[in-house]
């Protein structure tokens, strides 16, 4: 492990809220915060490729902090993807403009899938260590640095379909008819994503999160053979002393064993799950974060402001993150992004 010298942390709100310590507010940020919406973040869209982005550590460094210096939230996300992990595993992963994801070589059958294998990870993705360990420095102790990663059903899914689907049918028929190459390839991306994260901690991420993006595509009995087991996995393996936050989105059902049998610090829900439902699974005995709907971001400021307000009332400000419930969208005004984030910083306990 790599000693470093990173400035001392200033604003601790969000390490307090993921440890349950009792606050005077929620910390605030958001998912994909460091992107589309903003029109710095477009200038350098425009001059250099995704992966250009992604691979070069100025840049990764540079648009991280954007959202950092325009709406002060407080927590930084390193600028990355989660398609890091399958391209360090030999998929070739293209970004197509107006597609998105599209994989030039998909796993296709048994032998495809067997021949994945985790190996060098973190050296395959040594871009990402150095983009967190020059992004906390830069950072000079503003908020804390969030490392990331996919959670290995959701890679399945793009392995196997080869590119974004709304119901990633291959993906889980492959599953059904290959369920010993499926459980190959999965073993591989949960030891790829352990190693991953741990490289992260070293290179200076101060929390992790793992993005289940996909989860709620499977049935409460399929979550529990194919995800959850991974995602608990990671959870133990990866470095006691920084907290880790499961976001599977569309997993309602999964909310009370994620909370329980997990060993996660923090749980991610999404907007279709009412604060109320979740404190209750969950018995306020874990730190929930979200869940506005990022298409509400497009309402009037006044209405994001009491939307804002009223959400943060039902969770209330212990053992909460405020966040959106999935990636701000890219067509959201900038000043509406400001009004969320500044609700947030503003709120006090009546």
């Amino acid at each position: 492990m790599t000693e470093h010298n990173f400035p001392e942390l200033k604003n601790d709100l969000f390490l307090r809220a993921l440890k349950g310590e009792e606050v005077d507010r929620p910390p605030v940020w958001m998912m994909r915060q460091a992107g589309r919406y903003l029109p710095q973040y477009m200038v350098l869209r425009r001059k250099y490729s995704f992966f250009e982005r992604v691979e070069t550590p100025e840049l990764a460094c540079e648009i991280t902090i954007q959202p950092i210096d325009e709406l002060e939230p407080d927590a930084a996300i390193i600028f990355s993807d989660i398609l890091t992990v399958p391209q360090a595993l030999g998929i070739d992963v293209q970004m197509i403009s107006g597609k998105g994801p599209v994989m030039g070589n998909p796993i296709k059958n048994e032998d495809d899938a067997f021949s994945i294998l985790s190996e060098d990870v973190p050296e395959k993705l040594n871009h990402v260590m150095e983009a967190i360990t020059l992004t906390r420095k830069e950072l000079n102790g503003r908020v804390p640095l969030i490392g990331f990663a996919g959670a290995p059903w959701t890679l399945f899914c793009y392995m196997i379909q080869g590119e974004g689907s709304k119901n990633f049918d291959k993906a889980k028929s492959f599953l059904y008819q290959h369920p010993e190459a499926s459980r190959h390839v999965m073993r591989e991306l949960t030891s790829a994503t352990i190693d991953y994260l741990n490289a992260q901690v070293d290179a200076g991420a101060q929390a992790l999160q793992i993005f289940d993006s996909w989860a709620g595509l499977l049935s409460p009995d399929d979550f529990n053979e194919w995800a959850l087991p991974c995602l608990m996995e990671i959870t133990a393996a990866v470095k006691k002393d920084v907290p880790v936050i499961l976001f599977a989105k569309g997993s309602w059902y999964a909310l009370e064993r994620l909370g329980f049998k997990s060993g996660a610090a923090a749980l991610g829900v999404d907007w279709t799950i009412a604060p109320e439902f979740a404190r209750e699974k969950t018995r306020n005995e874990i730190t929930l974060q979200g869940n506005f709907d990022p298409s509400h971001l497009l309402a009037p400021i006044k209405e994001i402001e009491q939307k804002t307000k009223r959400m943060i009332d039902r969770f209330g400000t212990r053992r909460y993150i405020a966040n959106l419930g999935h990636g701000i969208l890219p067509h959201v005004p900038v000043g509406h992004a400001r009004a969320f984030v500044d609700t947030v910083k503003n709120y006090r306990k009546n």
